[in-house]
C-alpha cells in the first residue's frame, strides 16, 4: 500500500506467508542451519517467487544460499574484483522514483565483452551492482527501478551470454527485486537480440519491462520519477553517478 507521501508501504506480512515461512525454515534449516541468518522478508520474496510453494520456494531458497556461500564467500564483491567492467563506465545508481525505489541506469551502449576478466568478472559486477542497490535501498523498501539505455547499440555490443547470466542472476537469486525496468532509445537492431534473451526471462520479470517510445521518453519517466530524482540527460536535475561511488 502507498501512503499520501507516495513511498510503498509493504513490509507487513499476511498470516498466510507467516505460516509459509515457518514451514519454508523448517525444511530449510535441516539441509543448511546458516539459513537462521536470513530475515523473514527475504525468505517472503522467495515465497513470492513461486507464488507461495512452499516446496519450490525451499528448493530456491536453498540453491540460493548454496550460490552465495560460493560466489560471494566474504559476504560482498569488492571493486579490485571487477575493474575491466567498472572501466566501462556504464552503470549509474542516483535518485529514487514516487515511490521511494532506487534508480539505476545502465547504457548498452557501452558494454563490450570482457575479453580479460571473462563472463566471471561480468558475472560479479553483476552481483556487486545488486548488493549495492539492495544494500542502499531505503528503509521498508525492497524493490528498485531501472533504465536500460540502448542508444547506439550495435552488434560489438552484443554479448548474449553476459544478458543471459544478468537475467539468472536477477531471476534465481534477487527475486521480487526488479519494480520496474523501461527501456528507452531502443534502436531497431537491438530487437535481434532481444528475441534471443526474451525466452529466457520469466513471466513476473516480463510483466515489470516498458519499452519507452523515443517522443514519450521524458513524459514516461516523469509519471514514475520526480523531475528533481530524474538524471539529467533525461530532462532532470540529477547528475549521473557510477554505481561504485553511490
Amino acid at each position: 500500500m502507498e501512503g499520501n507521501s507516495g513511498i510503498v508501504q509493504n513490509n507487513e506480512i499476511s498470516q498466510e506467508e507467516h505460516e509459509k515461512i515457518k514451514q519454508i525454515r523448517d525444511i530449510v534449516e535441516k539441509q543448511d542451519p546458516t539459513s537462521k541468518e536470513y530475515d523473514d522478508l527475504t525468505i517472503r520474496r522467495f515465497l513470492r517467487a513461486q507464488d507461495l510453494d512452499v516446496d519450490k520456494a525451499s528448493a530456491m531458497f536453498l540453491k540460493f544460499i548454496k550460490w552465495r556461500k560460493t560466489f560471494v564467500p566474504n559476504g560482498s564483491i569488492s571493486v579490485s574484483e571487477i575493474p575491466n567492467e567498472l572501466a566501462q563506465n556504464k552503470l549509474f545508481m542516483q535518485g529514487t522514483d514516487r515511490s521511494g525505489r532506487l534508480i539505476t541506469l545502465v547504457f548498452g551502449g557501452k558494454h563490450y565483452q570482457n575479453k580479460i576478466g571473462g563472463l566471471e568478472e561480468f558475472k560479479r559486477f553483476v552481483t556487486f551492482t545488486f548488493e549495492r542497490i539492495t544494500s542502499r535501498m531505503p528503509a521498508g523498501q525492497e524493490k528498485f527501478v531501472a533504465i536500460a539505455d540502448v542508444e547506439g547499440w550495435g552488434y560489438s555490443n552484443s554479448d548474449i551470454r553476459a544478458y543471459l547470466a544478468s537475467i539468472s542472476i536477477l531471476q534465481e537469486y534477487y527475486p521480487e527485486r526488479l519494480g520496474k525496468m523501461f527501456f528507452v532509445h531502443v534502436p531497431y537492431i537491438f530487437m535481434a537480440a532481444w528475441k534471443m534473451i526474451y525466452p529466457f526471462i520469466n513471466k513476473k520479470t516480463r510483466e515489470k519491462i516498458i519499452f519507452v517510445e523515443n517522443k514519450e521518453l521524458k513524459s514516461t519517466l516523469l509519471k514514475d520519477i520526480d523531475e528533481s530524482q530524474l538524471p539529467e540527460i533525461y530532462g532532470g536535475k540529477l547528475k549521473l553517478v557510477p554505481i561504485q561511488d553511490s
